[in-house]
C-alpha cells in the first residue's frame, strides 16, 4: 500500500482527493491545520496531523511515495506579493526540500489554470501557452507561476508533475470557496452578471486528475484540469434550471467594472484590503478559456458535464444549511 502525504486537505479539492485515494487503497497522511475541520470519514489508512507548511515534518515523509501539495493562499483581497509568497512559494520551496530529503518519488503540485494562457472559444489556452494578462497582474497567479517555475527548475531527484485545474464547482465546499459563484444567482430575484466567462470543471474530476497524474502523470509536464467553456450568463443559466428559478438577468457593462477596479486600487493604496482591483474586475471581462486535451489522452481522464458539478455542489450546500 502506497503512502501519500497531502497537505490542504480539508478544502474543496483536497477533500475530494483524500476520499478518493482512500477508496483506491492509498495510506494518506494528510497536514490539517485542525483535525476537526476534516469533512469525510474517518478511515484506518488515513492519519491527521496538525501542523503548518512550515513545520518539521520529516518524520512524517518518511517511506512516502508521492506528496500532493494543494493547501495555498487564494484569497483575493490581500494587498501585497508577500502575502502570496509566504504560502504559495516559500512554504512549497520548504515542503519540498524536506520531501526530497526523505526520498519522496513524486511531488505533485496543484498550481491554477492562470498560470497557462487562456484562448477563446474556437481556440483554447493549453499547457504550451504563456500567462496573459490581466492575470500576469494578479498576485496570486503570479505567485503560484513563481512557485511552478521553482520545482520545475530546482528539484532533481524527485519527479515534478504540475496540475492547473480551472474553476472547481462539487460537493465538499465547506467555505464556501469557488461554490460561492452559485450564491451569486441561487435564491436571487435580481442577477447581474460580468460578460466574460471561464472554463468550469468538476471538483471530482479534478481531484481524479490527482489520483491519474500519481499512477501514470509524466514528470515535469504540466496537465489542465479543464472541461466546460462558459459564459457567466450561460453558467447562471445552468444554476438557474436546475434550482429551479427564473431571476432577472441583467448584464454588467465592463466601464462599471473598470470603474470598481479603479476604486479598489485607490481603497489597496490606503492599506484597505478589499477584492477589487484592476485584474480582478478585467478578468471578470475576458474569456478564460482552456482545452482539457492533453488531460484527457494523457491522463485517460473522463469528465462528467457541468450541470452534474453545479447538482453535486447545491445538494451538498443543502445538506450543510
Amino acid at each position: 500500500m502506497k503512502k501519500i502525504f497531502v497537505t490542504g486537505a480539508t478544502g474543496l479539492l483536497g477533500t475530494n482527493v483524500v476520499i478518493k485515494l482512500l477508496k483506491d487503497d492509498y495510506s494518506v497522511i494528510a497536514l490539517v491545520r485542525k483535525k476537526s475541520s476534516w469533512l469525510g470519514e474517518e478511515n484506518e489508512n488515513l492519519k491527521l496531523i496538525e501542523g503548518d507548511l512550515f513545520s518539521d515534518l520529516s518524520f512524517y515523509l518518511e517511506k512516502v511515495y508521492c506528496v500532493i501539495h494543494i493547501a495555498a493562499e487564494t484569497r483575493q483581497h490581500l494587498l501585497f506579493y508577500q502575502d502570496y509568497k509566504k504560502v504559495n512559494v516559500d512554504a512549497v520551496q520548504n515542503l519540498s526540500i524536506q520531501a526530497e530529503k526523505s526520498g519522496v518519488q513524486k511531488f505533485i503540485f496543484i498550481s491554477s489554470a492562470n498560470t497557462l494562457g487562456y484562448g477563446c472559444r474556437r481556440h483554447p489556452g493549453n499547457e504550451q501557452e504563456y500567462q496573459k494578462y490581466p492575470f500576469t497582474r494578479s498576485l496570486y497567479a503570479q505567485s503560484k507561476l513563481e512557485a511552478e517555475n521553482y520545482l520545475l527548475q530546482t528539484c532533481n531527484n524527485m519527479e515534478i508533475i504540475i496540475l492547473n485545474p480551472t474553476f472547481m464547482i462539487g460537493a465538499y465546499d465547506s467555505k464556501p470557496s469557488s461554490g460561492k459563484i452559485i450564491f451569486w444567482t441561487w435564491k436571487k430575484k435580481l442577477v447581474f452578471y460580468p460578460k466574460g466567462g471561464k472554463n468550469f470543471v468538476h471538483a471530482g474530476d479534478a481531484a481524479n486528475g490527482v489520483i491519474k497524474a500519481v499512477e501514470i502523470g509524466k514528470s515535469g509536464e504540466k496537465y489542465l484540469l479543464a472541461n466546460e467553456n462558459l459564459s457567466y450568463r450561460d453558467f447562471f443559466r445552468k444554476v438557474n434550471i436546475i434550482t429551479h428559478q427564473n431571476p432577472l438577468m441583467i448584464p454588467i457593462p465592463n466601464t462599471i467594472l473598470n470603474v470598481l477596479g479603479l476604486v479598489g486600487e485607490v481603497l489597496r493604496k490606503l492599506n484597505i484590503k478589499t477584492n477589487l482591483s484592476i485584474s480582478n474586475m478585467k478578468a471578470l471581462q475576458v474569456h478564460n478559456y482552456y482545452t482539457n486535451r492533453k488531460s484527457v489522452e494523457e491522463l485517460k481522464l473522463k469528465y462528467q458535464s457541468i450541470d452534474k458539478a453545479i447538482k453535486d455542489a447545491v445538494e451538498y450546500f443543502k445538506r450543510i444549511e
